[in-house]
């Protein structure tokens, strides 16, 4: 791949400390066109980065989320690669992370796992970077091992199919949902994943955002798995109608007999609800197969009216 094709995205925030050697590391590698989309910075990120060769814009609102679609009206490349300013994410990497578009792949994600070292990440957030990518393969029904990663390469066009609105952390999350949800072919590439340098603080915080990602996960799977979603809340609600409605009969079987018609009416009603919801869920998603079936059949035969088209189109060798 030239990388004269390839736009360097860095979404940054008080990175000053990082900054200019991750810039130099990409053009090192090569990569000529290198956008730095800045969140309104107070320690002078922008114009290091202006100073080591970097393309400065800054993001009208706040939010990684929000940069990241924000900065696509400013690149003209058909592929992007994307990394943190933190200097977590080596230059190095970069090659490995663009072959798979070579290929023909849309969207790569990067793997942080495959080579942590030491301090790159605390136990707290290995733990909920596990389970979160554990619920995803569950609920999206992708294993993408690390859905939480940065350090992404995809096509624009690719890109402009996904429909993101998350403006925070949760970025990452939305983006691997809808790769799952539209079916971008995505590729997961072993990547290094280093500590962040001395002086460079994160922007993280573990309990907020990752409330955030666990929110986002099961919200998106309102349209990606409802049987899921529904099902999750249906079975609830049926457990916990059952629950009250066998302490309504033993509080009426066993002596000294007491009522509680109040509570029958709520274990009634909890009861209705969730078993009603699972059959809501069960009917979404036959419904959702079935589209699933229908959007693949209609590519299947764009695909053959295509080659039909070709071969009409195609000249006649002279003998």
């Amino acid at each position: 791949m030239d990388r004269a094709d390839v736009c360097v995205l860095l979404p940054t925030y008080d990175e000053a400390e990082t900054i200019g050697e991750v810039v130099d590391g990409y053009r090192a590698e090569g990569f000529s066109d290198i956008l730095v989309i800045d969140g309104h910075s107070t320690d002078g990120t922008r114009d290091i980065a202006r100073q080591h060769g970097a393309r400065v814009e800054t993001q009208s609102g706040t939010g990684k989320g929000q940069a990241i679609r924000e900065a696509m009206q400013y690149i003209d490349a058909p592929y992007v690669l994307m990394a943190d300013g933190d200097g977590t994410n080596p230059p190095s990497d970069a090659g490995a992370m663009l072959e798979p578009l070579d290929r023909g792949y849309e969207h790569v994600v990067g793997n942080r796992f495959a080579d942590m070292r030491s301090g790159a990440m605390t136990g707290l957030n290995k733990l909920g970077n596990r389970i979160v990518n554990r619920a995803f393969a569950y609920i999206h029904g992708e294993d993408f091992v690390d859905i939480l990663s940065g350090y992404r390469a995809f096509t624009r066009d690719s890109f402009e199919r996904l429909q993101l609105t998350a403006d925070g952390f949760g970025i990452e999350t939305e983006m691997s949902i809808e790769c799952a949800k539209r079916d971008v072919s995505t590729a997961v590439v072993p990547v290094t994943y280093h500590p962040r340098p001395d002086g460079s603080d994160t922007n993280l915080r573990p309990f907020r955002d990752g409330s955030v990602i666990f929110l986002e996960l099961y919200r998106r799977a309102k349209t990606n798995n409802p049987l899921f979603y529904f099902g999750s809340i249906g079975t609830l609600s049926t457990l916990t109608g059952v629950f009250l409605a066998f302490y309504v009969a033993y509080e009426w079987f066993v002596p000294p007999r007491t009522s509680h018609e109040v509570i029958a009416l709520g274990a009634a009603a909890g009861i209705l609800f969730g078993v009603q919801l699972l059959i809501f869920g069960v009917l979404a998603d036959m419904i959702l197969t079935f589209h699933r079936e229908q959007l693949r059949r209609i590519g299947e035969l764009d695909g053959e009216d295509a080659d039909a088209s070709r071969t009409k189109t195609k000249p006649r060798q002279k003998r």
